[in-house]
């Protein structure tokens, strides 16, 4: 709301005054002693006229302009502290999105800090599988040679066993020597 004009305060101070006067000219009726007078005496009435005169300038600089100014100085303080109100919830709007944005990236590193250590533990995992899967096909070629190897021999030394087993027992049938 804007401040009142001049001409308006000076307005409402002569209002003011005029109600006041009707307020100083209305008598009471019972306090009458010729009963009802409906006109008022003269001599009193521009007496009155002339002290409400000579009363504005003081009462309008001595009350009416003091507390027209501190209702003035009250609207200037309240604007500046809205003023400064909305100064601060600017500010604070832009420090939260200050902060949102400093959490969100912290939130995209770690995410892909999160993505590259995995990375890292799958591969790490990966050729640790590899190794040990090609340790053991190793392990395995090598123990299927060893097999082999101990067959082949296993055979031979059955085979010259068998031989000599059953010339044995070839003998011990006949009766003989097979040699």
């Amino acid at each position: 709301m804007p401040p009142p004009s001049r001409w308006t305060r000076h307005l409402t101070s002569f209002l003011l005054a005029i109600f006041a006067l009707g307020l100083c000219l209305a008598q009471d009726a019972a306090a009458s002693d010729n009963g009802l007078e409906l006109i008022p005496d003269h001599r009193l009435l521009i007496g009155l006229v002339i002290f409400f005169v000579l009363l504005i300038f003081p009462v309008n600089t001595l009350l009416f302009q003091p507390i027209f100014a501190a209702l003035e100085a009250r609207r200037e303080r309240i604007e500046g502290t809205r003023a400064r109100a909305e100064e601060l919830e600017a500010e604070a709007k832009a420090a939260l999105t200050r902060y949102e944005h400093a959490v969100q990236q912290v939130r995209n590193e770690a995410e892909q800090a999160r993505k590259a250590t995995l990375a890292s533990a799958r591969a790490v995992f990966q050729n640790e599988t590899q190794d040990a899967r090609a340790e053991t096909e190793s392990t395995l070629d090598n123990a299927r040679q060893e097999i082999g190897r101990e067959l082949e021999s296993a055979r031979e030394t059955l085979g010259q066993r068998a031989d000599a087993l059953a010339r044995e027992a070839a003998a011990t049938v006949l009766g003989r020597s097979l040699t």
